[in-house]
């Protein structure tokens, strides 16, 4: 017999409604909402002064990923836990091709990362690093038997991630017969590579030089190129991780041909700006991702772009790596590992700084985090919305409750925080995983392999976000 939840006295929020409801959960799923249920129930949760969220999706995390010479410090355990912690109760992470091999090999390995591992739901776009005659035959099952719709490619990160434009071409046309899509990292690499050989050789070795080996141009025009080979083939595309307004106005120009880019930024671009790399004694190593921090002006530029529909998603790309793993390049930016940790923090960063900010409205909030990114990688309406038949993943939220982010207090394993010090209003309190308490004021309550692999539906018609 299924367990049957109540959440009463909670404020329902969803991507278009806000509203007073009860909500009760059956098994797995969420069987009813209404004003007020007084059904006979197993567990009654009294939401009383909070929000009830749809549980977050990250559509961007690297959870035990190979990369520099080393291994992210997060796996599917430790990483899941750590969302779930912070009101992420889905993910999407990217299983990497290896050059000559397939990309079913690749699905193969990470699907043998999560199993048995993962504490929260998860899904994988594949990362096509050797698009060819052999991987473009996989592309069909993958997608209509695995469940795998989106494929990401790479512009930066010459020979090992990086495709050219006419693998991307073609990859772009193969996906659309079956109704997948291609993912773009969009950073010229000979640009990047070229700035970095010259700061080498110039003895500009610190952690800053990651960044100015990696200004906007590098990002803006692969964009712009990325954009253009999507429009030559009408095709759909959706960019990860936008950084900064030059690339944003790329997007921009190409809504007056009306034509339809899906982009994602991350809470550290709207939120961390490049100062950050002048910190002394190797600090500034801790945001050493790509692209880098932009300036004050882009967090401005990006927040704009939620606003005015051109940005639809908020993820992490949550890669983190421990200090000493950062050390590797100590003495040669080049070699520091590329990633920071922050699968923990979004969602109560992005209420305390977006929505009490007045910067998004809660349902902003709620499409940015769940919603727009089940609709656009097929979750939707299973996950990323309080719906009856739909998944009970659930956040009860305090709008009040003010903590503040550390490493001495995170879930994550990682010995630093991105946001070390910084004061949040809003906690994440209780999270339901399809119909099971999972975190409770801080305590989890499921373990490793409660997670469920998530095969997502392919694109049918063109996504309303």
């Amino acid at each position: 017999m299924n367990k049957k939840i109540l959440i009463k006295n909670g404020t329902l929020v969803t991507a278009t409604d806000t509203f007073r409801a009860d909500l009760l959960i059956e098994g797995e799923k969420v069987k009813a909402i209404a004003k007020e249920i007084t059904e006979k129930t197993d567990q009654e949760i009294d939401a009383t002064g909070c929000y009830v969220f749809p549980g977050g999706i990250d559509a961007h995390t690297h959870l035990d990923m190979p990369f520099m010479g080393t291994t992210s410090s997060d796996d599917f355990e430790t990483g899941t836990l750590a969302a779930l912690h912070g009101g992420t109760t889905s993910i999407i992470d990217f299983a990497f091709q290896s050059q000559g091999r397939s990309l079913k090999e690749a699905l193969a390995t990470w699907h043998e990362k999560a199993r048995g591992k993962a504490v929260g739901d998860y899904g994988f776009h594949i990362v096509v690093t050797d698009f060819n005659e052999n991987s473009c035959k996989e592309i069909k099952d993958l997608i209509q038997k695995e469940g795998i719709t989106s494929f990401k490619t790479f512009m930066a990160y010459k020979g090992a991630l990086m495709v050219d434009d006419k693998q991307m071409i073609g990859l772009m046309n193969e996906c659309k017969k079956w109704g997948g899509f291609v993912t773009v990292h969009a950073e010229n690499g000979d640009l990047a590579d070229s700035m970095v050989q010259t700061n080498r050789a110039k003895g500009n070795l610190s952690p800053k030089f990651h960044a100015l080996s990696r200004p906007e141009i590098v990002e803006s025009e692969a964009t712009g190129r990325a954009i253009d080979l999507a429009f030559s083939g009408n095709h759909p595309l959706y960019i990860v991780h936008m950084t900064c307004e030059a690339a944003l106005n790329r997007v921009r120009e190409a809504t007056k041909r009306n034509q339809t880019v899906m982009v994602e930024t991350c809470v550290q671009y709207l939120l961390l700006d490049d100062s950050l790399y002048d910190r002394p004694n190797f600090e500034g190593s801790k945001w050493v991702m790509s692209p880098p921090l932009r300036k004050k002006t882009d967090q401005e530029a990006l927040w704009n772009g939620i606003a005015q529909n051109l940005i639809h998603t908020v993820a992490t790309d949550h890669c983190p790596f421990c200090m000493v793993q950062k050390e590797a390049g100590i003495n040669d930016f080049s070699k520091i590992p590329n990633g920071a940790p922050g699968i923990e923090n979004r969602m109560e960063l992005m209420f305390s700084e977006g929505v009490l900010k007045n910067r998004i409205s809660l349902n902003q909030f709620v499409s940015l985090n769940c919603t727009a990114p089940a609709k656009i990688f097929g979750l939707y309406p299973e996950k990323g919305t309080l719906a009856v038949g739909g998944d009970a993943d659930i956040v009860i939220f305090d709008p009040e409750k003010q903590h503040i982010h550390s490493k001495e207090t995170h879930h994550m394993r990682c010995d630093y925080s991105s946001y070390e010090g910084w004061k949040v209003t809003g906690k994440v309190r209780t999270v339901l995983l399809r119909g099971t308490v999972a975190i409770d004021n801080g305590k989890a309550y499921i373990g490793k392999g409660f997670g469920k692999y998530l095969k997502r539906k392919s694109l049918s018609q063109k996504i309303e976000i």
